[in-house]
């Protein structure tokens, strides 16, 4: 009987040792694997890959996924878990990977139902709801922005000061939303109100992302100023966190400085001063600076040359204005002298085209910055009247009149001359060409005797015997 129990005895211990030795091979490529992510994240993937596999009711990530309930500590494993979908999320470059990601994501927020870790739920929320953005999924990304606003959310409905980080970061996903199906009304009032959350300490390049969407907003509303501040904040911010999106912020930057027609250089501050010689940047530093010198070849050069730049859908939106405001800039400076050119002329010395030089004008013309001009379409000719001459030939014959009305009062009518005297002095001044006009046109003789000169106010004559208005000798 106890040679029975013995071996009983001896068969359990030796099926409990098999037993501890299973568990110990998993628990020691758990800890193997945790050991060496830090320095080789693709093989402590496969050992955790592997850990499933040694047991044989378990598989695949949900089975991982299941140690979280008692395994491992809830802080740890929630670090685990971000750490394995943020490498996963940055491996993925193709559609296929797209929709591995997203069957991890859901696995993952599946296996948390049965958890109270709402931290962690919250985070990976967040993570499929960026993947939807990325892949402009706006059906799947709305349902899941308003299921993230109401977990963040008390029930009375207010936002809830302990999650003011996460409701930044759900306000950033929901604003880059619409502002990429161009949703203004809707944009605005979410950036005004993440704007006033002061509950969270948020990561600096989410309040990048906020500001960059606040900028094109007023950009695209002409607030220029409004909209350089924020693209400036948004570069700040981006530049802070280390993110690469802090160059292509930079061009918007320097693109608003153009359309406010700014003179000051945007690379003068000390946070973009050293990104002046970025050759990431020279482009846009090479253009700001030709707009500012009214510079349209040297202008036009440049961005012939740097066609990457309109490769940004931003960029070459509002290109556009910039290039019509200097060219419009330049077809002033070109005409001013000429009162009739050719729209050829004008599209060769600017390096336009003739359908534009004539819709600039058309718009010069309409806006009163271009009065009296008119454009001949069948000769394509531009002619634009001059009044002022006109003016001023009609004020130089009422000035004749008035001091021949003068004479006669003085002169004639008086008793200081005699007649023939006053008529001899009025042909003589009109031979001296005081008030003549000539066959080439209007003739601004010198009125001699008039104006200046020793005999100021005096008028002198051969025939005079004595001043005008005094008793002359006879």
């Amino acid at each position: 009987m106890c040679a029975d129990q013995a071996s009983r005895y001896d068969f359990e211990y030796e099926d409990a040792d098999d037993d501890e030795s299973g568990d110990i091979g998993i628990e020691n490529k758990y800890y193997n694997a945790k050991q060496i992510k830090g320095d080789n994240p693709e093989e402590a993937i496969d050992e955790f890959l592997g850990v499933p596999a040694l047991e044989q009711d378990k598989g695949e990530w949900y089975a991982l996924l299941t140690y979280v309930k008692s395994a491992v500590t809830r802080n740890y494993s929630e670090k685990s878990i971000n750490n394995m979908l943020d490498y996963i999320e940055k491996g993925a470059e193709d559609e296929k990977a797209y929709h591995c990601m997203e069957k991890f994501y859901s696995l993952t927020l599946n296996s948390f139902q049965s958890t109270n870790n709402e931290r962690l739920w919250l985070k990976t929320s967040i993570k499929l709801a960026r993947l939807w953005l990325e892949r402009k999924e706006y059906g799947q990304l709305s349902k899941k922005v308003r299921e993230l606003h109401r977990a963040c959310q008390r029930p009375d409905g207010t936002d809830d000061p302990a999650k003011g980080t996460y409701s930044l970061e759900v306000y950033a996903l929901e604003i880059q939303m619409y502002a990429n199906t161009r949703n203004n009304k809707r944009l605005k009032a979410l950036y005004q109100k993440a704007l006033k959350v002061r509950s969270a300490v948020p990561h600096p390049k989410i309040m990048g992302i906020i500001r960059e969407c606040g900028g094109k907003m007023h950009l695209s509303e002409e607030n220029w100023k409004e909209a350089q501040s924020d693209f400036f904040e948004s570069f700040r911010n981006y530049d802070e966190a280390g993110s690469i999106q802090r160059i292509q912020v930079l061009k918007y930057l320097v693109l608003t400085t153009m359309l406010m027609k700014s003179n000051i250089n945007p690379f003068d501050s000390q946070e973009t001063k050293p990104y002046r010689n970025d050759p990431r940047i020279s482009a846009m530093t090479d253009l700001v600076d030709a707009f500012q010198r009214d510079d349209i070849l040297d202008y036009e050069a440049i961005l012939q040359k740097n066609q990457d730049l309109l490769a940004d859908p931003f960029i070459a939106e509002n290109i556009d204005e910039v290039s019509r405001t200097m060219r419009t800039k330049a077809v002033i400076k070109l005409i001013a002298p000429y009162t009739r050119f050719s729209l050829d002329f004008v599209s060769k010395q600017l390096n336009i085209s003739v359908p534009e030089v004539q819709e600039i004008l058309s718009f010069l013309i309409l806006d009163g910055k271009l009065q009296d001009a008119k454009i001949d379409q069948v000769t394509g000719t531009v002619t634009i009247e001059q009044h002022h001459d006109s003016e001023r030939i009609a004020a130089l014959e009422t000035w004749a009149s008035e001091l021949n009305k003068m004479w006669e009062m003085i002169s004639i009518q008086g008793d200081g001359f005699r007649a023939d005297d006053g008529a001899r002095m009025m042909s003589s001044m009109m031979e001296l060409g005081g008030f003549g006009i000539g066959p080439g046109g209007p003739g601004f003789g010198s009125l001699r005797g008039f104006g200046g000169g020793p005999h100021h106010g005096r008028l002198r004559h051969a025939g005079m015997k004595g001043k005008a208005g005094g008793r002359g000798n006879r």
